[in-house]
């Protein structure tokens, strides 16, 4: 088995999907990342986020979904099925991995990520525990809402009006322990200021209820 760094790239069996994987020391848990269309393992947004999540105790993977000659492919990139079985691949993955697998499981999904989380998560109760989706499209996960069992909070900007109702609907067909929180005056991609900082106190709080670290924190 590997021994990992603090910090390092990886790649995804059985694809080489490149991630990069972030370990502090003493992780009781781990936040796998899916990225919206059109980004990647780089997402400025989703690494400010990753290191929060670091800092407060909990290692993060950031890793592409698609192959890069599969990204040419904009049909891939909203095929939710698809994603959720990458996600999937990299829970095998960690599962794999002995210093990884004792480690419990969150999801942080953006845009059509999010739904390929929830997706994920509807496939793999026993595996993952806490779900996150920032500015997400939950409402594409469809009939497997319905079947999330992991506690799921959906952040939202308080002026991205047609994703507010969205992701209102996708409330209503989950089953789990759920919240919706709005950032006010923020709009999809949570650039204002301060907005980044309000999802990230958020999901921090979110994944180190549920992931378990000392609540405190």
């Amino acid at each position: 088995m590997a021994v990992f760094s603090p910090t390092q790239e990886i790649e995804i069996l059985p694809r080489r999907l490149p991630g990069l994987l972030t370990v502090p020391e003493g992780a009781k848990g781990i936040v796998v990342f899916a990225h919206g269309s059109g980004s990647s393992r780089l997402s400025p947004r989703n690494t400010r986020v990753s290191r929060a999540l670091n800092e407060a105790g909990l290692a993060t993977l950031l890793f592409d979904l698609l192959l890069s000659d599969e990204a040419e492919d904009r049909g891939n990139v909203f095929d939710i099925p698809l994603l959720a079985s990458r996600l999937e691949e990299a829970l095998d993955w960690l599962t794999g991995e002995e210093i990884l697998a004792a480690l419990a499981v969150g999801l942080f999904g953006s845009s059509t990520g999010a739904a390929a989380a929830l997706v994920a998560a509807a496939r793999r109760p026993e595996r993952v525990l806490a779900v996150v989706s920032r500015g997400g499209r939950p409402d594409l996960a469809k009939g497997a809402l319905a079947d999330v069992k992991a506690p799921t909070l959906l952040i939202v900007g308080g002026r991205d009006d047609v994703v507010i109702e969205l992701n209102e609907g996708a409330m209503a067909a989950l089953n789990c322990e759920k919240r919706l929180d709005i950032v006010p005056g923020a709009t999809h991609l949570f650039e204002e200021r301060g907005a980044l900082d309000e999802v990230i106190s958020l999901a921090t709080g979110w994944f180190v209820r549920f992931l378990g670290k000392d609540p405190k924190l």
